[in-house]
Formats: structure tokens, sequence, C-alpha cells
């Protein structure tokens, strides 16, 4: 069984994923009445990812990048997004968050570390959605299916976009579309970390490798396994519950905000046209 989860993982025709995904960024921005996207590059795969395939759907000069660091950001961070947009040769605005951060939690001297990233996490996708106002451009989303699937972002900051071509793919299937596309080696081969805090890392959050969760997760949701399949399968029964209990608790984050229904056509439950008309 583990064999299995690890073939569907795995992407054959990398070709194929590319031009699907590269086919839909084009359609949907043109479809929306736009040409140019907005991404932020924070020096990890998945943004990189989603910043080459734009290049390809849209060409570079329709693709800007911002770099969005906080004082305790890494440098390595930073130079690796400087390193994707030099590549990639597109428009690219490095802009330090540090001001605005510090002058809220200053108010809030012991707020924790959680608190503080996903306050930066939401002023990075407000200067985002700043510059697509400036560029008449869209905002790329740059979140995979493992972290949508178990919350693993913040409302309304990484989680925000208008489209996102990455969503479907699997944090491990993210690498292999990285270095199939050229996505340089150093970034694919880095420690997958938010930046949010010195020596954070996104598998330190999360508790196992992406791996083992990658394997439980398309278990759980693509073949639809059952709690007690995963375990028979040899995966440590309280890492299975830990897992599920994720993707349970953070089903809010994946759905439009709840509307009370009082009318007739209710928005997002009766009146569902914006999808025909672009977004």
């Amino acid at each position: 069984m583990r064999s299995r989860l690890e073939r569907e993982l795995h992407i054959e025709d990398k070709a194929f994923i590319e031009s699907v995904l590269t086919y839909f960024i084009r359609e949907e921005v043109q479809k929306a009445g736009f040409q140019k996207v907005v991404v932020g590059i924070s020096g990890g795969v998945d943004s990189a990812l989603t910043a080459f395939l734009s290049v390809k759907a849209l060409g570079k000069e329709n693709v800007i990048g911002l770099s969005m660091p906080y004082r305790t950001s890494s440098r390595s961070s930073v130079e690796d997004a400087r390193l994707v947009a030099e590549k990639l040769e597109i428009e690219f605005h490095e802009i330090d968050i540090t001001p605005q951060i510090d002058a809220y939690f200053k108010q809030f001297p012991d707020a924790d570390n959680v608190r503080r990233g996903n306050k930066m996490a939401r002023e990075r996708m407000s200067i985002l959605y700043d510059f697509a106002h400036w560029k008449k451009a869209l905002v790329i989303g740059t979140s995979n299916k493992s972290e949508l699937l178990i919350g693993y972002s913040t409302r309304w900051g990484d989680s925000a976009h208008d489209i996102n071509p990455i969503g479907d793919l699997y944090k491990t299937q993210v690498w292999e579309m990285a270095e199939f596309v050229g996505v340089p080696e150093r970034i694919v081969k880095k420690k997958p970390s938010a930046d949010l805090w010195p020596g954070q890392t996104d598998e330190g959050e999360i508790g196992l490798s992406y791996r083992t969760l990658d394997q439980i997760l398309v278990g759980y949701v693509d073949l639809r396994l059952r709690r007690e399949e995963l375990i028979r399968a040899g995966f440590d029964q309280k890492t299975v519950e830990r897992v599920l209990k994720m993707v349970r608790n953070s089903q809010y984050k994946r759905k439009m905000p709840i509307v009370c229904k009082i009318a007739q056509r209710t928005v997002d439950k009766d009146f569902l046209y914006l999808r025909d008309w672009g977004l």
C-alpha cells in the first residue's frame, strides 16, 4: 500500500502537467480581462515554481515579482527570491515590511510568533493586492495542496489569491515539477520554511515530513482510504489521526465565508455566475 501511495504522488508526464498549468494561467488571466500577474516570491520552491509557470504562460514582461522580507528574514530567502527574478528576467521589487509590522506590535510587545507570523503574511498580501491594482494585474497564488488540506496557511494572508495554478499539487509533486521546469537546484533542495521567525521550518511546525504527510493525504483524499486502512498501510495511528483532524479542522479556510440564506438567491449558494464570467 505504501508503494501505491508513492506511485500516486509521482508525476509521470511532467510535460503534460506543465502544459495544463500554463494553459490554466493564461486562460484564467485573459478570461478575467487581464494580461499581467503579481507573485510574491519568498525564495521557496512553491513561489519559484509559480513564477516559472507564469512566465511560460504569459511572458516575462507580464509577470511582476515581489520579495517582502522582515528584519528577521533569512538573507538566503531574499537572495533566492532575487535569483528567481534574475533568472526569469521579470520586473522585481523588494519591499521591507519591518516598519509597519514593528509599528503595530509596539502596542503588543508580548505577541507570540504565530500572531506575528500571521500579521506578516497578511501585510504581504495587502502589498501584493496594492501592486495588483497599480499594475492592473491579478494576484497569483502559491499555496500547494498539502498546505491547503491541513490549513497550514494564514487566512487572508498567503492563502489569498485570484487564481492558483499549484493548489492541486502536493508538496512532493511541487518539488518534482520545480526540478522539471528549471527552478535553481538550491531552491528545490532547501528545507521548506515560511521564514516567519529565525529557525522556523514547515516540517518542524507541522510535526512530520512532507513525504509522510503527502502519502497520508493522497490516501485519504484522492484514494478515499479510511483511517483504519491508512493505519494498516503502516502509518502510525496517532499521526494518521492528527493529519485527519487537521484536514477536518481547517475546512473553514477552504470555503467562502458562510452567508446566512434568507433570500431566494444567495451569493455562493444560488447566484453562481461569477465563475462563468471570468474568475
